[in-house]
């Protein structure tokens, strides 16, 4: 098996991942602002990461996956006052929120889920480090910077030169040392809540969270880091300021995934074009919308459409009705089994697009050797195609989906047997306008019908 190579945005190339230590990955991954419900856009990285995380298991490595929540903000204290509830309360709402669209997508839980709330004190004693080196002041009036002209690494992630930034923008700016310098604490407004430190009341800011909780569980240097393109910068830049800024080595790899778009722009709740998970769920099931989502590459952005929507979830049950058929064939359901092929293409920077072509090609010849009634063959392809779902999180056997799918599976069979019953009977009287009406009906549902010695037999066009 070759070896698995990342596209690190630090050294902007596809590079040989080693790991820190032998046989074991830390990860951490940027979760959610917990301040609304979570858009398709949002779920995105938890499915692409997961596929990661999947990956990195089934080559044999004892994964560690950190995904905070960030539950202290400003969007947060704003949605507090329009919903007039108290704002853990808005916090604890959203991130349940988050948890369920996590569960229906299959999304596996982190190893620790960690909230920035329940990690002040180590945000102080890294503030405390930064202050006595010399790399952040407090001005007096509650507030601690981090003076980025004294960082001579600050901006290689983004590729950006200080005098070209705008003023951070976060804090007063009467009194920064320099407007780019970003607030590592908020002095406490009245009204908001807050936290004592030597410096005052107050709250933390957005990056200084996730160093103080990755070092917090993963330790001074850890293997890999992810989130979302929009994350780069200031966030990922700035965490790693403050974290380099202490003396910590930080993330070994840098890894980010694109956005989902809708007409050309990102998806968020400015742009009023948010689709909220559990509301797309209302139109397929939560295995046909993560197909989805992991069907593209995780660097490139994905065009998200209702009518793209339906033709994968369309292309995806073609693909179970396959696995359906194979296991009446074999008697069994089939072995989940990776094949080299897709083990060199998720080893080629989860290539998923490649991967799908292949499970694409083992369907159409799973489906020769059905025709055939060539049980070997059959069983073959179809465990290489539960090997890759398996994988990419979609596996209608897992448990996760299991008691769905043959509800729906069910469902849908007792539907299409009561017509293909009314079609035979059609047929027995020679009715035969009745009978192919019936058919015709079927056929435009995207049901093939395929009559046969032992009766009719229908798949999915």
């Amino acid at each position: 098996m070759s070896a698995l190579r990342l596209y690190d945005t630090a050294q902007r190339q596809v590079v040989d991942f080693k790991p820190l230590k032998a046989g074991e990955v830390s990860m951490y991954v940027c979760g959610a602002t917990v301040q609304a419900a979570p858009h398709v856009g949002h779920i995105r990285s938890g499915v692409n990461f997961d596929i990661l995380r999947r990956w990195l298991t089934k080559t044999g490595f004892n994964v560690t996956f950190i995904r905070n929540v960030t539950d202290i903000d400003d969007k947060i204290l704003h949605k507090a006052v329009h919903e007039e509830i108290p704002w853990w309360a808005v916090a604890m709402k959203y991130e349940r929120a988050f948890a369920e669209a996590y569960e229906a997508l299959n999304v596996l839980p982190p190893t620790y889920e960690p909230r920035a709330t329940g990690h002040i004190t180590q945000m102080i004693e890294l503030m405390e480090k930064l202050i006595e080196n010399g790399s952040a002041y407090a001005p007096g009036n509650g507030d601690v910077y981090l003076e980025v002209r004294k960082l001579k690494s600050y901006l290689t992630l983004s590729n950006q030169k200080p005098d070209d930034l705008l003023p951070a923008g976060d804090a007063d700016e009467t009194y920064k040392r320099d407007p780019r310098d970003f607030a590592l604490w908020k002095a406490a407004k009245p009204g908001d809540p807050s936290w004592p430190t030597p410096w005052g009341a107050g709250r933390p800011g957005w990056h200084l969270e996730c160093s103080a909780m990755a070092h917090s569980y993963l330790g001074a240097e850890f293997d890999i880091h992810g989130g979302g393109l929009d994350l780069i910068f200031p966030h990922h830049e700035n965490e790693i300021a403050q974290s380099e800024a202490a003396g910590y080595g930080f993330a070994n790899l840098w890894m980010h995934n694109a956005w989902v778009t809708t007409s050309g722009e990102k998806m968020s709740k400015s742009l009023g074009n948010s689709l909220q998970v559990m509301e797309v769920l209302k139109r397929v099931r939560g295995i046909e919308l993560r197909w989805y989502l992991g069907s593209a590459h995780y660097r490139s952005m994905l065009e998200f459409s209702f009518e793209a929507l339906d033709e994968s979830a369309t292309a995806f049950r073609r693909i179970e009705n396959f696995l359906q058929r194979a296991t009446d064939l074999i008697g069994k359901t089939p072995d989940t089994v990776i094949a080299e092929e897709f083990a060199a293409v998720m080893n080629d920077d989860l290539s998923v697009p490649q991967g799908l072509a292949l499970v694409s090609d083992w369907q159409r010849n799973g489906n020769t050797a059905l025709t055939n009634r060539d049980a070997a063959e059959v069983a073959k392809f179809a465990s290489y195609i539960r090997g890759a779902l398996d994988i990419l999180g979609c596996d209608p056997f897992d448990a996760a989906y299991a008691a769905g799918t043959q509800d729906l599976s069910s469902a849908v069979d007792g539907l299409i047997a009561l017509l293909l019953e009314q079609r035979e009977a059609a047929r027995a009287r020679k009715d035969f306008a009745a009978a192919d009406s019936i058919r015709d009906r079927i056929t435009a549902m995207g049901i093939s019908i395929e009559d046969t010695p032992q009766g009719p037999r229908w798949s999915i066009s």
